[in-house]
């Protein structure tokens, strides 16, 4: 199994929020998945769909406490770290641009501390750059902020290219796996 997560808040003050990109990659690739499951689980705390051999998963537990809901889903499907993909928002990187990384620091950022405490630190990541905020704008209201009209077209193709990021991912990687269910 490959484990995909999404990082985000739950709620609807939350939705389209610059911290929730994990959650809104999650669904973009779900809407163009012609066939998946939902597994209902409370020990898993999130919300969990399932592709062919692909897991996605948004941890319903809030961000700062996203590892209890990773690790659940690790122990209980016994999935290596190699094959698990983290999807979350980037401050350092401009608004749009795509990174991946293989294990690391986890920059600050809350939902990956939660998961390296969890799960180590030697996890995928797909990070997605939502640049810093400008001016007297603190950090946390930026980051739990909404995107703003004139983001939402880059918005829009950076989503596109997570969703071909994953597949290529999954294509060069050594695997029994296919998002193909």
């Amino acid at each position: 199994m490959i484990l995909i997560v999404g990082l985000g808040n739950i709620g609807k003050e939350y939705e389209n929020t610059r911290h929730n990109i994990g959650f809104i990659a999650i669904d973009k690739v779900l809407s163009n998945l012609e066939n998946y499951t939902t597994i209902n689980k409370p020990i898993f705390k999130g919300q969990l769909f399932k592709s062919g051999d692909f897991l996605f998963l948004k941890p319903s537990t809030y961000m700062n406490l996203s590892g209890e809901s990773v690790g659940a889903v690790k122990n209980f499907y016994k999935i290596d770290n190699n094959d698990i993909i983290v999807i979350h928002d980037d401050l350092d990187l401009k608004l749009g641009a795509l990174r991946f990384k293989k294990g690391g620091g986890n920059a600050g950022h809350n939902g990956l501390k939660s998961i390296d405490s969890h799960i180590g630190n030697d996890y995928n990541r797909f990070r997605i750059g939502i640049g810093r905020p400008e001016g007297e704008i603190k950090v946390v209201d930026y980051v739990l902020g909404k995107f703003k009209e004139e983001e939402l077209e880059t918005l829009s193709k950076t989503l596109e290219n997570v969703e071909k990021a994953i597949f290529d991912w999954n294509e060069k990687t050594p695997s029994k796996y296919s998002l193909k269910g």
